[in-house]
C-alpha cells in the first residue's frame, strides 16, 4: 500500500479554492488592459472570444473575433491535436476574451500548459472591451 502525499502547492487535502486557481493562473500570464489588446490585434495577434453563443448574442459580439467556445479550445489551438485549426501554432500570440476576464485567464492558462507560452487574456474581459467600441 502507498501513501499519497500532495503536491506542494496544495492544501494537505489536496483542495485549491477556485480563487487560488485563478491567482496560480494569472500569475503565469503577461494580462493585457482592453487598450493593449486591441493595439496587439491590429498588429496581428489573434482574439479568440471563447464566450457561448448565448452569451455573445445577449452580450455582444467583437466583429473579427475568432469565435472559438471554451470546450473545445485547448482542441482547436494545439498543434499536435487532429481537431487543430490551421493557425494553431506554440509561437500564436492568442488573447483570449470571456465576458468578464475570469475564464479567460484560466483558458490561457490551459493553452501555456500546451507550450503555447504567448496566450494570454483580458483584463476585465468583453465587458471592459466593449467600453472602447
Amino acid at each position: 500500500m502507498s501513501i499519497l502525499i500532495p503536491p506542494a502547492t496544495t492544501t494537505r487535502t489536496g483542495r485549491k479554492t477556485i480563487q487560488e486557481v485563478l491567482e496560480m493562473a494569472r500569475g503565469r500570464l503577461s494580462r493585457l488592459t482592453p487598450a493593449q489588446a486591441r493595439s496587439l490585434w491590429g498588429a496581428g495577434a489573434v482574439v479568440v472570444d471563447i464566450r457561448p453563443a448565448a452569451q455573445r448574442a445577449a452580450e455582444g459580439d467583437l466583429p473579427g473575433a475568432l469565435l472559438i467556445e471554451r470546450n473545445v479550445l485547448e482542441w482547436r489551438l494545439d498543434p499536435s491535436s487532429d481537431a487543430a485549426l490551421p493557425i494553431a501554432s506554440y509561437d500564436l500570440q492568442v488573447i483570449v476574451l470571456c465576458q468578464e476576464g475570469y475564464t479567460s485567464s484560466l483558458a490561457a492558462a490551459a493553452l501555456h500548459d500546451l507550450g503555447v507560452w504567448r496566450a494570454t487574456d483580458v483584463i476585465g474581459g468583453f465587458a471592459a472591451w466593449r467600453e472602447l467600441l
